[in-house]
């Protein structure tokens, strides 16, 4: 007698939402903010080597990716900021994996979290693909945030962290809130900044061109 097939592993992850998301082939019925603020607020970024008595999430960094971007971009709208809000979002399900090993993992880890990204764009009525020009924007204020975050957390040299990520001009650390939080209050931070930029989406008007 033949041996069954073995049955495919499960690629499904259950949220506290109750919704029931697809890893391989997301839904944006399955995305709800609720959860992605929950996970990424209990995301360590730098895999949790930093100072403080909590780590500094991946929840407090979209916020301050956000921060930073409204200081760079002030006339960006309330769609642009979603889309810097929800940089990382993705890492609610995946976590936050250091650079040098994604390079490690190649295209499988980034098919699965494009996968995801687009399931969330669609989710929050962003383009599946964001204009060239708003990507670069978002990834300016995501390398200004991990040089902060590298010099005034993580252990890096103002030299290390400039080769790695560059170094800011006309933008100060000092401007921003860098003391790692709470769980919980990540988590409100995130939520509070997400409803922020939904107050302003049905006036908003596109502004940056790709």
């Amino acid at each position: 007698m033949a041996a069954l097939p073995p049955k495919p592993a499960r690629a499904w992850q259950r949220m506290l939402s109750g919704r029931r998301l697809d890893l391989l082939d997301p839904s944006p019925l399955d995305v709800e903010i609720s959860d992605i603020a929950h996970g990424l607020a209990r995301v360590a970024r730098w895999n949790g080597q930093t100072l403080g008595d909590h780590a500094f999430s991946v929840a407090q960094h979209s916020v301050l990716v956000w921060q930073i971007f409204r200081k760079l971009y002030p006339a960006a709208s309330a769609r642009e900021q979603m889309a810097a809000l929800l940089h990382d979002a993705p890492e609610y399900v995946i976590g936050d994996m250091i650079s040098p090993f994604k390079a490690a993992l190649g295209d499988d880890y980034k098919s699965v979290e494009k996968r995801l990204q687009h399931a969330i764009h669609l989710r929050f009525a962003l383009p599946v693909e964001l204009p060239v020009a708003l990507k670069k924007a978002i990834k300016r204020a995501d390398r200004i945030s991990a040089y902060f975050e590298a010099t005034r957390l993580a252990g890096f040299s103002e030299a290390e962290a400039a080769r790695f990520f560059g170094r800011p001009r006309g933008i100060c650390a000092d401007d921003f809130d860098l003391s790692p939080l709470p769980v919980i209050e990540a988590q409100a931070a995130f939520l509070a900044s997400f409803a922020r930029i939904e107050r302003d989406l049905p006036v908003s008007k596109r502004l940056m061109k790709a």
